[in-house]
């Protein structure tokens, strides 16, 4: 019972657990942040990337967007020069959202519904699809350039294997002289022998 202490000191004396331990920390607090951000922001999207250039140059591909939702119809300005930037489902039925400009709005009565016309500041005409409130995750409410290159290049299969050979490379490295220690440790007992 009284070694109980020296062993948890000499567990978090470990440079092994406190490298686990620390991306432990780091993989949490990014999904909690996440979290956070979508009950703050009322969307399931609070943040998002345009990987293609159809809204240059107001955003760029690779910018971060922050999605601010829990908007209805009539809290979106619609205006083919200055309407809100909404973010919204693929009416083709794709799974990434688009991110264009709301250019025009009217009022379904039989659905009871706003509607709107999109378009993309880089495109010659405006989209061939209609927009109901119900598929819009949100509009614009700040632009971060550059950030959302991290999550265009990492946010695939490819960069999951890229982040997974980069933490084990850092486990290593951290602990190199460790592990050089207990191969060196193996060898002397060996030629002992």
């Amino acid at each position: 019972m009284s070694d109980l202490p020296s062993k948890a000191k000499r567990v978090w004396n470990n440079r092994m657990f406190k490298t686990l331990l620390m991306f432990t920390i780091l993989i949490v607090s990014v999904f909690l942040a996440h979290k956070i951000l979508t009950v703050i922001l009322r969307t399931e999207y609070p943040l998002s990337t345009p990987e293609s250039w159809s809204m240059w140059p107001t955003i760029s591909r690779g910018d971060l967007l922050i999605i601010q939702g829990g908007l209805r119809g009539e809290d979106i300005h619609a205006d083919p020069k200055y309407g809100d930037i909404i973010v919204f489902k693929d009416p083709r039925g794709g799974s990434t959202p688009i991110v264009h400009r709301a250019i025009y709005k009217g009022y379904d009565e039989g659905r009871k519904m706003w509607f709107f016309r999109t378009k993309g500041d880089n495109n010659w005409s405006e989209d061939p699809w209609i927009v109901w409130e119900d598929g819009i995750y949100g509009k614009v409410i700040f632009i971060i350039p550059y950030l959302g290159y991290f999550r265009i290049y990492l946010g695939n299969e490819g960069g999951i294997v890229i982040i997974a050979i980069l933490i084990v490379v850092l486990l290593i490295s951290e602990n190199w002289d460790l592990i050089k220690e207990r191969i060196g440790n193996r060898g002397n007992s060996s030629s002992q022998k």
